[in-house]
């Protein structure tokens, strides 16, 4: 669809639709000689571009005339700035992948603007080959106006490949609640437009877009004015489409070496034992890594759970009574897409500040939440969530037990990235160290300096920062029932024991 070119009306505005002598204000058009080889007008490079986003991807990796390659590029799409303190939403499509990569990939994005600071989530491919998108929620309430970066990481991991991974940075801005529709448009075009063509009263801009090389441009047209944008480049990718707040993002591949070095101690559960807890101090810190982690009753011998709990008295664990009123698998902890939640899946129900949620009802955690084990008996285990963290939880119990034990409970494998994004927790977890679990094994992060330390039993862990003295780590979430496991007496003469090594 073009406009009218009658030589007696220069400054004409209709359109020529396709086919037709005349334009819509019935001017006759000049007869054109076609060329040998038409180019396609805009309707159809519009249909074709989008045949080739909605159609099945090429198997091999996309190439234009020239040997051009497109690169691999994360697609940003609705993202509204003049909703202003309110709940935003990001579309994110891969495209041009390379087709060897895995079928699944997880994107990772760290942002102060997203909860927790960071979000994982997967892009999944389907039979067709194109990756269904990913959408993020944040909310710009409370956020000082200004420029907030997301930094993303795609990974492809896959069994008998070699893991790889992309990079890149994009720029969210965050407007004046009083910021007008003009300024907010004027921002995001001097920022992601690398061309701005504007045609005012009754003024002829031209553009003319020759070469393969990517370009961004806006062109405006008003009061009159024409604007003529020639789009016959005979090579490099042609996008049409409407004004929108959307852009790319290339995609930057991280070299990565071919093999990770292995930890020195793999696990996915240990513990901290302190040998002289002070006032505050907990004798062990439980560290468990997981995508669910099981609460249950503790059980010598085939335990159900993966958090081992038994009821606390004055005088010290009561392995049975209370304890029995606790199922074998009572509730379970998982990661969700704001954080994490806790669901019950026992037979004597939990209560969550007071209020039983219902069975095989996830409902997110918070700091300070308090949860009660079991609901039809008080004071049998108590917990409260002292910290959520990107990559982990941290329990502490707030019943008798709470000097003989805390819980850690991290995703698997999962790096919390440095400087490590701001999180809630309260004064007993913020004193704690901060652990991951990566690689296989844990490690130990120093806020400071951002040294990683694998954890090993080994005395190295005394001169880490935040541990306190004569404290040990062991490959046993509960190294106390090592004696009983291998033939003692009893679970109370084992306690004495170590208390008194």
């Amino acid at each position: 669809m073009n406009k009218c070119s009658h030589p007696d009306h220069p400054h004409c505005t209709f359109w020529v639709m396709p086919g037709e002598s005349t334009c819509t204000g019935g001017h006759s058009q000049p007869a054109i000689q076609p060329p040998a080889d038409p180019a396609p007008d805009s309707f159809e490079m519009l249909n074709a571009m989008r045949n080739a986003r909605t159609g099945p991807q090429p198997s091999l990796p996309v190439q234009y005339g020239g040997g051009i390659r497109v690169r691999p590029q994360l697609h940003i799409s609705g993202f509204d700035p003049r909703a202003a303190g309110g709940r935003q939403t990001l579309k994110m499509e891969l495209r041009g992948m390379p087709e060897d990569c895995a079928p699944q990939l997880a994107i990772r994005l760290q942002s102060e603007l997203i909860p927790n600071g960071a979000l994982r989530q997967q892009f999944v491919r389907s039979v067709h080959g194109e990756w269904r998108p990913v959408f993020v929620e944040f909310s710009s309430r409370g956020k000082e106006h200004g420029q907030y970066q997301i930094n993303a990481e795609v990974l492809s991991q896959e069994a008998g490949q070699a893991a790889r991974k992309w990079e890149c940075t994009f720029v969210i801005l965050v407007p004046r609640a009083d910021a007008t529709l003009t300024e907010i448009h004027r921002t995001f075009l001097s920022t992601h437009k690398n061309v701005r063509v504007m045609a005012d009263d009754a003024s002829i801009a031209r553009v003319s877009a020759q070469g393969g090389n990517s370009m961004d441009i806006d062109v405006t047209a008003r009061n009159a004015g024409i604007a003529h944008l020639d789009l016959g480049a005979p090579q490099g990718k042609v996008d049409l489409g409407f004004s929108t707040i959307a852009w790319d993002e290339d995609l930057i591949e991280i070299d990565l070496p071919r093999t990770a070095p292995a930890h020195p101690h793999p696990s996915r559960a240990a513990s901290f034992i302190n040998a002289a807890p002070e006032a505050g101090m907990h004798r062990h810190i439980r560290l468990f890594a997981a995508e669910e982690c099981v609460l249950g009753r503790f059980e010598l011998v085939d335990p159900e759970s993966d958090v081992l709990l038994a009821h606390y008295t004055p005088d010290g664990q009561d392995t049975a009574g209370l304890t029995r009123r606790l199922s074998g698998r009572h509730a379970v902890i998982r990661r969700a897409v704001h954080g994490f939640e806790i669901e019950d899946v026992s037979r004597y129900g939990l209560l969550l500040d007071g209020v039983w949620p219902g069975k095989h009802k996830p409902v997110p955690l918070r700091v300070g939440m308090k949860i009660e084990l079991t609901a039809s008996i008080k004071g049998v285990v108590v917990l409260t969530v002292s910290a959520i963290m990107p990559h982990g939880v941290i329990l502490h119990r707030i019943d008798e037990g709470a000097r003989a034990e805390c819980f850690v409970i991290l995703q698997p494998d999962t790096h919390p990235g440095y400087p490590l994004p701001r999180y809630g927790a309260s004064p007993a977890a913020a004193a704690m160290p901060v652990l991951m679990h990566h690689n296989g094994g844990f490690w130990h992060l120093d806020q400071l300096s951002g040294k990683e330390t694998a954890l090993a039993p080994t005395p190295v862990q005394e001169k880490l920062s935040r541990i306190p003295p004569h404290t040990r780590f062991a490959s046993d979430p509960y190294p106390e029932c090592w004696i009983i496991r291998t033939g003692g007496t009893d679970l109370h003469s084992t306690v004495s024991a170590m208390q008194t090594a």
